[in-house]
């Protein structure tokens, strides 16, 4: 799941290759959705039994030590568009190559963090983007509990995208009629309805009990909307 919900939130030109440092719980579930995606992955691991694990399911899996600049050059790493590093207990090992990615020149370097220090020592050495796996999958999981989401995407700017159940006093309206971008200042970009294919909302878009909403906005915007009561 950490590593869909990661996927999720990029994505990447099919012609692109993208080398996955780091093939344990987190990195190996990355690979495999990239893979899946129809991306070139290339997993490195210094570990010979994950690397075995791999070996059938990405395009290359190789053991190496990615913190060693010349073996990595000799990998042809530096031809890689991305790179994703993906280890998370080990902070010298998770610097130490992200440190080589950078020396290689990769312009594009996501680093996953498990405390905000890694994550900030991260950015400075080099890392374009950081991931929070854990954090995120706790944040995404108290919205569903609390909220009447039913999924739920969160960008680094506090704006989400959210699948939810239609609030009451969105039933049997337009949505220009409910009023929904005045009153809670989310946008509603389409509807899903049992048995119907999605279609993209408008002001005239009838809204039934029945019927998914995906919403856009600010996340707390975007959760007042979704917890909200009755018609009045």
């Amino acid at each position: 799941m950490l590593g869909k919900i990661f996927t999720e939130q990029i994505s990447f030109p099919n012609s692109d290759n993208i080398v996955v440092v780091g093939l344990g719980r987190f990195g190996g579930a990355v690979a495999e959705a990239l893979m899946r995606m129809g991306h070139d992955v290339m997993g490195i691991d210094r570990e010979t039994e994950l690397v075995q694990l791999w070996a059938d399911k990405l395009t290359h899996a190789v053991q190496a030590d990615s913190t060693n600049e010349d073996v990595m050059r000799q990998l042809g790493v530096a031809e890689f568009s991305h790179a994703i590093v993906g280890i998370g207990t080990d902070l010298a090992a998770s610097l130490m190559s992200l440190m080589v990615l950078t020396e290689l020149g990769i312009k594009d370097i996501w680093v996953k963090a498990l405390t905000p220090e890694h994550g900030q020592i991260a950015r400075r050495v080099g890392a374009h983007h950081i991931v929070y796996p854990e954090a995120d999958m706790g944040a995404r999981v108290a919205h569903l509990i609390t909220g009447r989401m039913m999924d739920y995407i969160e960008f680094d700017d506090g704006f989400a995208i959210a699948k939810i159940r239609a609030p009451e006093l969105t039933h049997d309206m337009t949505l220009a009629q409910s009023h929904v971008r005045e009153k809670f200042g989310v946008t509603v970009v389409g509807v899903k309805r049992p048995g119907e294919d999605f279609q993209h909302a408008l002001p005239d878009t009838h809204v039934l009990p029945a019927d998914i909403l995906i919403v856009s906005g600010a996340t707390r915007k975007i959760e007042q909307f979704a917890s909200s009561g009755r018609k009045r």
